[in-house]
């Protein structure tokens, strides 16, 4: 059965629907043109039928309000939101060739180290801007960010779908649904941090555990638990401590500071974790700084100088074994020996040129004496 809007003109021909792209059990997405820009874009479709579910018209509302809002690079921009002529409520936003996280990871496995590194820290990037407007994802996970090539830019991702972001009811607007009573919980079970599982009040920290998630299966392919069921999932989010990222694949090793950077962002207490975004991309790349720094340059600052993100994420991390425990300095055992520098060629050769001086001057002194 040929689908009606293609074709369709929209916004009084703004926008012509050329096709389908995408479509699922509330709506679908199409592939459309914007003559007047001479651009193509995405136009998302929420089905008619919903058109009366109040709920399902506010989530998506309020997914088109929360990324106009936002004009990071590595966010997907929405441009209009309106109704169809049968009742459908849409949103335009940017129309984006490539392929989620998720497909990638299936079709590819696991990433290396410093590429998921890359697209990670990126994605930070965008997570910062939301949550500075006071935007919480809450439903981050590797099939909301899309990957793409932007400007002979590779690996260039794109954060979407913010139908469960948690807005203030001043960015919502009036009229506006509000649903994040305390107690219920919104989300995809393998991506929620230990609060939103619980249902309890979230912050931007939440959004950090799911990117930490996110990380653990692009180098994995894996989550860090064992759990089937959803239910188990969640519980194992709350209780169960997470598999560390060496001992998920057999025979695959990871970096010490980087196991320690997820590890703390993968707190169950949201205090434990790192407090922005920001901080979080930062640790990430301190991590990548490090894996590509040549072996000259690493013996070039004694290892007990260098401060490795490994320590500043440990150093950070609550002190086990009691009040009276203490925290250590943990250096990089990767690193190689290194070997204390000193100036002994040029001292030698400031000290053989003073004796040399010395012995003229003496010769000098005993001729004009004569």
């Amino acid at each position: 059965m040929a689908d009606p809007l293609i074709g369709k003109q929209v916004d009084n021909g703004e926008y012509v629907i050329v096709d389908r792209i995408g479509s699922g059990g509330m709506g679908s997405v199409y592939r459309a043109e914007q003559p007047s820009m001479n651009r193509m874009v995405a136009i998302k479709v929420l089905h008619s039928r919903f058109a009366t579910r109040d709920d399902l018209v506010a989530r998506f509302r309020r997914e088109a309000r929360a990324m106009s809002q936002l004009a990071h690079p590595n966010t997907a921009r929405v441009y209009k939101y309106g109704e169809l002529d049968d009742g459908a409520v849409y949103f335009v936003m940017d129309y984006l060739e490539g392929r989620n996280l998720a497909h990638e990871v299936r079709e590819n496995g696991p990433m290396e180290a410093d590429r998921a590194i890359n697209i990670m820290v990126q994605v930070c990037g965008a997570l910062e801007e939301a949550h500075k407007a006071g935007i919480v994802h809450r439903d981050l996970k590797p099939e909301n960010v899309f990957l793409t090539n932007q400007g002979g830019t590779k690996d260039f991702p794109k954060v979407l779908d913010f139908g469960l972001a948690k807005m203030s009811e001043k960015q919502m607007g009036r009229g506006s649904m509000m649903f994040t009573q305390q107690g219920m919980v919104f989300g995809t079970p393998e991506f929620m941090s230990p609060e939103q599982a619980q249902g309890e009040t979230i912050d931007r920290r939440s959004d950090i555990y799911s990117l930490a998630l996110i990380l653990y299966e692009l180098l994995t392919s894996k989550l860090p638990f064992d759990a089937k069921s959803p239910l188990d999932i969640m519980k194992a989010h709350v209780k169960d401590p997470p598999i560390p990222l060496s001992k998920r694949i057999p025979g695959k090793t990871f970096s010490p500071e980087l196991e320690a950077v997820i590890e703390k962002a993968l707190a169950k207490k949201p205090d434990n974790r790192y407090d922005s975004a920001v901080e979080f991309a930062e640790a990430l790349k301190g991590c990548l700084a490090d894996s590509l720094l040549n072996t000259a340059a690493r013996r070039a600052v004694p290892a007990s100088n260098r401060p490795s993100p490994a320590a500043k994420a440990l150093s950070q991390r609550p002190a086990s074994g009691g009040a009276g425990a203490q925290t250590g300095v943990v250096q990089n055992e990767a690193d190689p020996p290194t070997v204390p520098t000193s100036n002994t060629p040029t001292l030698m050769l400031g000290l053989a040129i003073g004796v040399g001086v010395a012995i003229v001057g003496y010769f000098l002194l005993q001729m004009f004496a004569k």
